[in-house]
């Protein structure tokens, strides 16, 4: 498990953040991974207690890394590779209960308005 060598993408696929390391290299290069407040590349290698930030699109998580390894497991010991700040946890429950409480419009809309749609968005579009 423990490898000095490993790449942040490799790291990140084998935590299971990502579901691919292609998926995670994307991330990494939009800037959605952060190494101690940093922008980095996907080929830097991840040490012990570094500080990340990962944003995946839907949860954003602040992790300390426990462990290093390049092997992608289950996900009972995917989680014993980092720990999560209680800063994070706190805030994932808050945007979770947020999402369920206030949920987006556009969630609703599913494909083009019809004809009628139209007409009603027009509507409140004159008043």
């Amino acid at each position: 498990m423990e490898d000095n060598n490993v790449r942040i993408d490799k790291w990140l696929w084998a935590a299971r953040f990502f579901k691919t390391r292609s998926m995670a290299t994307d991330a990494i290069d939009r800037g959605r991974v952060r190494i101690d407040g940093e922008p980095i590349k996907p080929a830097r290698n991840v040490k012990v207690n570094d500080k990340l930030v990962i944003d995946n699109g839907s949860d954003r998580w602040e992790v300390i890394v426990a462990a290093i390894s390049d092997k992608r497991g289950p996900a009972p010991v995917a989680r014993t590779l980092y720990f999560e700040t209680d800063e994070s946890i706190a805030k994932r429950e808050n945007d979770k209960t947020a999402r369920r409480l206030f949920p987006e419009p556009s969630m609703d809309i599913k494909g083009r308005p019809t004809k009628r749609d139209r007409r009603a968005i027009t509507r409140i579009g004159e008043e």
